[in-house]
């Protein structure tokens, strides 16, 4: 063997290097782990995000359905306030029995009822109809709801009233977040819960 083929023919450890390495790239093993690996992440956060705008929405409905039947409750006489009557419930109560109509989704805090954080409820008469609340109140520099006029003071037989309902529903998955929030603090940068309202105005039945 001449000089020149001694110094092209590869080393020992120059063919073991090249063997371990043409090994490494044609062995498939494990290429499904790394692949699930790499895609988990993503496909878990679109699941999650499907799953969390449906719970959302569906919260929107149970919502609605029960701002109509604590509605018709206080239009059929079945629930009063200030009648002297046994159908006469406080606010607290008022506001715990529509806690429990939507319990199958949303959860009222043990302290909801007398200390709203989440629920929001607003019921009242009105006298002049064409002064019906209709827009949402919102605090100044903020999209954050503003409580400070609402009132529970459902009128007598006869009379028009409206009820509103607030649920503030926090939103979970930061994929999602962007879309479905509409509620800004004062001080945040972007908004961080979704604000889920259902209104039902009626008059109640005359006795």
């Amino acid at each position: 063997m001449s000089i020149e083929q001694a110094i092209e023919r590869p080393s020992g450890p120059d063919i073991r290097r090249k063997g371990i390495l043409r090994r490494f790239v044609r062995n498939r093993k494990g290429t499904t782990s790394i692949e699930f690996a790499i895609l988990a992440l993503p496909f878990f956060l679109v699941i999650f995000a499907s799953l969390e705008t449906f719970a959302a929405f569906y919260g929107d409905q149970l919502l609605a359905n029960a701002t109509e039947t604590m509605a018709r409750k206080v239009r059929t006489g079945q629930i009063t306030f200030e009648q002297g009557k046994v159908t006469d419930m406080t606010q607290a109560q008022f506001r715990q029995a529509f806690c429990d109509e939507i319990s199958v989704l949303m959860k009222c805090s043990a302290t909801e009822a007398t200390q709203p954080s989440q629920f929001y409820l607003d019921v009242r008469a009105v006298s002049d109809l064409t002064n019906f609340p209709v827009h949402i109140p919102r605090k100044a520099g903020s999209t954050d709801i503003d409580t400070g006029d609402f009132k529970f003071a459902p009128g007598g037989p006869g009379t028009f009233n409206v009820v509103r309902a607030y649920y503030r529903w926090s939103v979970i998955t930061d994929l999602v977040r962007p879309f479905v929030t509409n509620l800004r603090p004062a001080g945040a940068s972007m908004p961080r819960d979704y604000l889920m309202v259902a209104t039902a105005t009626f008059r109640n039945e005359s006795e």
